[in-house]
């Protein structure tokens, strides 16, 4: 079974800009969605044990608004999918170690490893971390509905 394309637009508007689905759902809830990096893929289970990765990491907020993502409705073989409006800039890193984030999550708060996550998926391409440099996701990194 999957969700038909009105739906999936309708369904990322409700999660990514707090727009009420009409009949289904209302807009109450947090203003901000959080986006974190990972070294490893959380997988379905969204775990976060491989999230961050250095210690000035931290999430980083986007408004939960048209001013923060967007939404692409789809349709066809196209499926809904959502960007961020603008780059989304983690904390520089001071420190020397180094790796690569090949992932990022969406979460509804702000606390590093607290939280499960809404939607995840691959970074492409990898965002290789060391000092001096700012992990960026760009607006080119989305999240699409299948």
């Amino acid at each position: 079974m999957s969700k038909l394309d009105a739906f999936e637009f309708d369904f990322l508007k409700q999660v990514f800009y707090g727009t009420a689905i009409t009949n289904i759902s209302a807009t109450a809830g947090t203003t901000t969605l959080w986006a974190g990096l990972h070294t490893a893929d959380p997988g379905d289970s969204g775990t976060t044990g491989a999230e961050g990765g250095y210690s000035e990491y931290a999430r980083v907020g986007v408004s939960r608004s048209s001013t923060g993502w967007a939404a692409s409705s789809g349709g066809g073989a196209n499926p809904a999918s959502v960007s961020p409006v603008a780059n989304v800039d983690f904390p520089a890193q001071a420190t020397t170690s180094t790796g690569t984030f090949t992932h990022f999550t969406v979460y509804p708060a702000s606390g590093s490893l607290a939280t499960a996550g809404l939607y995840n998926g691959t970074v492409t391409p990898n965002i290789n971390f060391g000092a001096g440099v700012t992990p960026r996701l760009t607006t080119g990194s989305s999240i699409t509905e299948t």
